[in-house]
């Protein structure tokens, strides 16, 4: 305990210096220092919001949340954290869950990646996308158009390229539903 109280006093008066957008810590949506541009290292606990972040996002136990993200987003304990771009995000994002609503390019590694367009890669046990995609890697792939999906269930309205699964469901697919693979029914 003495240590967490050391840490959070370090981090504290870190966030006070005169480097306002090179360090910044959030606790509970309490910005330190109160800054919409962070260029460098953001901590979180609990939860934290940023407009606009670049550098490194490190999560403690939280949700991070950014408008504008350039970086590498990880959570501290065990995966133990979350992250949300509402508008760009670029680069890699590992998180339980990864919340993308805007345009993506790079690779998400999560338990959920909900995302709109992703240019890049997603790897996750559930891979939800309602725009298109480049590569989704996990147990359940669904997205609205896609180049390649590995998983056990994938499903897309608009597949550009192979799926491979035990359940392969894609309406320009060479058939809509079709087990261990499909590939795109208007190549033939």
């Amino acid at each position: 305990m003495k240590r967490i109280k050391i840490l959070l006093g370090m981090l504290f008066l870190l966030s006070s210096m005169s480097f306002a957008t090179g360090f910044q810590f959030n606790v509970m949506d309490k910005q330190m220092p109160a800054s919409q541009d962070v260029s460098g290292l953001r901590l979180n606990l609990l939860y934290g919001k940023t407009a606009n972040v670049s550098g490194l996002d490190l999560n403690i136990l939280a949700l991070g949340e950014a408008d504008n993200f350039t970086g590498v987003q990880i959570p501290i304990f065990f995966g133990l954290g979350a992250n949300k771009v509402n508008h760009t995000f670029k680069g890699v994002g590992f998180g339980l869950v990864n919340m993308n609503g805007g345009e993506s390019t790079g690779a998400l590694f999560g338990l959920v990646n909900m995302t709109h367009n992703v240019r890049g890669l997603q790897v996750g046990t559930v891979n939800i996308s309602d725009g298109r995609t480049t590569v989704d890697i996990g147990a359940v792939n669904i997205s609205k158009g896609t180049a390649f999906q590995l998983g056990l269930f994938n499903m897309t309205d608009d597949l550009t390229g192979v799926q491979i699964g035990i359940i392969n469901m894609a309406k320009t697919g060479f058939f809509p539903i079709f087990p261990f693979f499909n590939i795109d029914g208007r190549i033939f």
